[in-house]
C-alpha cells in the first residue's frame, strides 16, 4: 500500500509518500516541502507532488494535516485561502480513500516518535509514563492539541481550536496591546499575539509605546529578528513581549490539562527564536500564575527541534488507520 501523507500550513506544506512493507513497517519513498503561497488549491499541490515523486504506482490514499477544524471531512483552512472536501478531491485526484485530521492532532501523534535529539528541555522535570501530553504552537496561527494513553498505555490525540480562545492580558502594558488590537480585529485571540499573524501588530504596538515613527511596509518574523539585530529598538521590544505572551499560553496550556507527560512546543516561530525561547523571560511568564504556579513549574516542558513533526504524525495516523 502505497499512501501521501501531508503537513499543510498557511506558509508551507510538507507532503512525504510513503510505502508500507509486508512485515509492518514502512519505508519513505519521497518527500518535499512546498511554499502555500505557489498553489491556488490543494488538487493542484498534491498533483506537483505525485509528478515530481516519480513513483511507478498510484497513490492508494492521502492523509492531510490541515490547520482549523475538520468539520465532516470538509475545512475551510484558517490562514489559507483554500477549501478542502476529501469527496471532491477523491474525485478530482482519483485516489481511492482521502481523510483529513487537525494539523495539531498530527503534531500531538508525532511526539510519539521523537527522540531525544529531537527537543530541548525547557523546565526540567521527570516526565509521567502514561501522563497527559500536550502539544502547542505558533506557527502561521497557533495550534494547541492533547493527548491521552489509553488501558494499553497506547497515546489517542484530540484536537482543539484553543488558540482562538480570548486573550487575557498579564499586566498593564498587554492591556493595552488587547485596546489597540480591538480597534483592529474586533475579537482578539491568543493566535492574535502568539503566532506569525501577530508579529505585525506587536511590533506596530512597540513603536507606538517608544514613540518610533512606524513604518509602511508590514513585518513578519524573520524581518523583525532582521531589524532587532540592527539595533531596531522598538523590534527587540516586539521580540521580547513575543516571547513573554508565548510563556504566559505556555503556562494556561499547563494548567488546563496538566500535562505531566509532557507539554510539547511546536511550531516554527518557536525554533527559529530557540535562544530566546531559552532564556529565563519564557519561564518567567509561563509560571507567573499566582497561587498555580507550582502547577507550572511541576509540568516537563520540551521544545521540538525537529521540522517534520506534523508530517511525522500524518504519517504515523495514516497507516493506523491503514
Amino acid at each position: 500500500m502505497d499512501w501521501i501523507a501531508g503537513d499543510i500550513g498557511g506558509t508551507k506544506c510538507r507532503l512525504a509518500w510513503v510505502t508500507a512493507e509486508r512485515a509492518g513497517g514502512r519505508q519513505l519513498r519521497f518527500e518535499c516541502e512546498y511554499p502555500s503561497a505557489a498553489f491556488a488549491t490543494a488538487d493542484d499541490l498534491i498533483r506537483q507532488f505525485i509528478v515530481e515523486a516519480r513513483q511507478a504506482v498510484s497513490p492508494d490514499s492521502l492523509m492531510l494535516a490541515l490547520p482549523g477544524p475538520t468539520d465532516a471531512q470538509h475545512v475551510a483552512l484558517t490562514n489559507l485561502d483554500w477549501v478542502l472536501d476529501a469527496a471532491d478531491m477523491q474525485a478530482s485526484l482519483g485516489i481511492p480513500h482521502i481523510h483529513f485530521i487537525n494539523d495539531f492532532q498530527a503534531a500531538a501523534a508525532g511526539v510519539a516518535m521523537l527522540t531525544p535529539d529531537d527537543v530541548v528541555v525547557l523546565n526540567a522535570q521527570p516526565a509521567e509514563p502514561a501522563g497527559v501530553r500536550a502539544v502547542t504552537g505558533a506557527g502561521t496561527g497557533l495550534g494547541l492539541a492533547f493527548m491521552l494513553a489509553d488501558a494499553n498505555g497506547r497515546y489517542r490525540t484530540s484536537p482543539s481550536e484553543g488558540g482562538h480562545v480570548d486573550f487575557a492580558p498579564a499586566n498593564a502594558r498587554q492591556a493595552r496591546l488587547l485596546e489597540q488590537l480591538r480597534t483592529v480585529h474586533g475579537h482578539v485571540s491568543w493566535e492574535r499575539v502568539v503566532s506569525g499573524l501577530a508579529m505585525n501588530d506587536l511590533y506596530r504596538f512597540c513603536c507606538a509605546e517608544q514613540n518610533i515613527a512606524l513604518r509602511d511596509e508590514a513585518v513578519d518574523g524573520a524581518a523583525l529578528v532582521a531589524r532587532a539585530g540592527a539595533g531596531d529598538a522598538a523590534a527587540e521590544a516586539a521580540l521580547d513581549l513575543f516571547v513573554e505572551l508565548y510563556g504566559a499560553w505556555v503556562g494556561n496550556v499547563a494548567l488546563l490539562f496538566q500535562p505531566r507527560g509532557g507539554l510539547y512546543i511546536a511550531g516554527g516561530i518557536a525554533a527559529h527564536l530557540q535562544g530566546r525561547m531559552q532564556a529565563s523571560r519564557f519561564m518567567a511568564a509561563a509560571t507567573d500564575k499566582g497561587r498555580m504556579r507550582g502547577v507550572v513549574e511541576r509540568t516537563p516542558i520540551f521544545l521540538v527541534t525537529n521540522k517534520r513533526l506534523g508530517v511525522l504524525g500524518a504519517i504515523a495516523t495514516a497507516q493506523d488507520l491503514a
